[in-house]
């Protein structure tokens, strides 16, 4: 037996991306000790993945109830609260209770591609003009609240989905700001696309001014605090508001500054200056204003995704291939023998 009640949940609009649930495995069947018969075991709890369940239809279903590993394939099963033990001779025929738990459910959006930045760095407005998503785009810093998904289209029919992710700010490794409802998202994309201010950015009055080489720095320090294994991902960097005055200037000071960051590590606080430097596969200037370099991105995007792809499949064929000739040396050759007079 399953005891449910009431949900926690946390959405954005419609997207629900967090539920707290409480589980409660069924209790042992009671035993006869006349009989010396043994009580049944109490049912489990499990959680089981499925096609085009989402956790807002799993809220929306259970308004009023409450209800973790990963599941990431269509019918993959997770045990969350074991039943208890039926009563037994051992137990004087007294069943045991289930396990009683509080888990949390968390969303991780899957896509080919996650835009990376500090709010107000233009990162709605690049998923607009490269896909045909319409997020909400002001001139204030934290205008994307909730993860949105576009999809860039090619000739080919070729499709890249692109996730645009609430911005993040110095300490969201530690859940300051939107903290780790962004980089929970970025576990699950395939490939980082860091987007930066060319002109630099200042959250707020009395915070510090950052450059854009700074503001680099600092997003990679907060994927390294948050889980270093992210920065293995391949990343790339658009360089935004290419219009403004003097931004080709500042591109060609950020461009000498990626090339030897450790000369300029002294910009920063020592404990925000990351132990590893990304090597970017492209740094693309653009212009969401004027639309300047964004074929350009679009075609370092396909081609990024489209090598790694490639490479993924010669190593699964190089797989199959070793285990096929270890398969073909296994198996006995018989044969008679003939001996010569």
């Amino acid at each position: 037996m399953v005891h449910l009640s009431r949900i926690c949940y946390r959405k954005y609009g419609n997207l629900v991306d967090n539920l707290r649930l409480y589980v409660r495995g069924g209790s042992g069947g009671m035993g006869l000790p006349r009989l010396g018969g043994q009580g049944g075991k109490g049912g489990d709890v499990w959680m089981v993945s499925k096609k085009e369940v989402t956790l807002k239809r799993i809220k929306d279903k259970y308004p009023h109830k409450r209800f973790i590993g990963e599941l990431n394939a269509e019918g993959d099963r997770l045990l969350v609260a074991k039943g208890g033990q039926g009563g037994s001779f051992h137990s004087a025929f007294t069943p045991s209770k289930g396990q009683t738990k509080h888990i949390r459910l968390d969303l991780k959006l899957i896509a080919d591609v996650g835009l990376v930045g500090f709010p107000n760095a233009g990162k709605s407005s690049l998923l607009t003009v490269i896909s045909h998503a319409s997020p909400q785009i002001a001139n204030y810093a934290f205008t994307t609240l909730r993860p949105e998904i576009g999809k860039v289209m090619y000739e080919d029919h070729k499709q890249i989905s692109v996730a645009d992710l609430p911005g993040l700010i110095e300490g969201a490794h530690l859940n300051k700001g939107m903290g780790h409802k962004f980089l929970k998202h970025v576990e699950r994309t395939k490939q980082l696309l860091f987007v930066v201010d060319v002109c630099g950015f200042q959250l707020a009055s009395k915070t510090p001014f950052r450059s854009a080489f700074e503001a680099v720095q600092l997003l990679t320090k907060e994927l390294e605090l948050y889980k270093e294994d992210l920065l293995s991902k391949p990343a790339l960097l658009v360089v935004n508001k290419m219009d403004l005055p003097g931004a080709q200037h500042r591109l060609e000071e950020l461009q000498q500054q990626l090339q030897n960051p450790e000369e300029f590590s002294h910009l920063l606080p020592e404990d925000m200056i990351p132990r590893t430097n990304l090597a970017f596969r492209d740094v693309v200037p653009v212009s969401t204003v004027t639309g300047s370099g964004i074929d350009q991105l679009k075609l370092c995007l396909r081609q990024s995704l489209d090598e790694d792809a490639a490479r993924v499949t010669e190593a699964l064929h190089g797989d199959r291939l070793c285990a096929l000739r270890q398969s073909r040396a296994a198996i006995p050759v018989w044969g008679s023998a003939t001996s010569m007079p």
